[in-house]
């Protein structure tokens, strides 16, 4: 098993590690409770990077076998993620209340955030065969 083929996994976990802090910095700061919420701070964080792995997981086994899907991979994995999302998202839309707009903004910016690392990382497995 050659570490270098992983390299992107703990890429992504480094940053996933370094945004959850930056995350708890913001909402100490702007003194946001999150213990109210639906989904706990650390719970997103886990699904996120959990459905994040398992994207790269797939990219790096296509990868191995056919370098030219890669792309076509991607955007598989992350619809799937995005329906995926929808369905645990559902709860949140279905409830009117001030607290609850702050979780729906908060839960819409860790998925554009966790989208954007995907696609930053993906970019560099798809620049390697350069």
């Amino acid at each position: 098993m050659n570490l270098q083929n992983y390299k992107p996994l703990l890429n992504l976990v480094l940053l996933a590690v370094l945004a959850y802090i930056l995350h708890k910095i913001v909402f100490y700061v702007l003194n946001i409770n999150d213990s109210a919420f639906h989904y706990t701070l650390e719970t997103l964080y886990v699904l996120f990077l959990g459905l994040s792995t398992i994207v790269f997981i797939v990219l790096l086994k296509v990868r191995e076998r056919s370098f030219d899907n890669v792309g076509m991979s991607f955007l598989l994995g992350t619809s799937v993620k995005m329906i995926f999302c929808y369905l645990i998202l559902r709860p949140l839309l279905q409830v009117s209340a001030q607290n609850n707009t702050i979780e729906r903004k908060n839960f819409f910016m860790m998925f554009i955030l966790f989208l954007a690392i995907e696609t930053i990382l993906t970019i560099r497995i798809l620049n390697e065969k350069q």
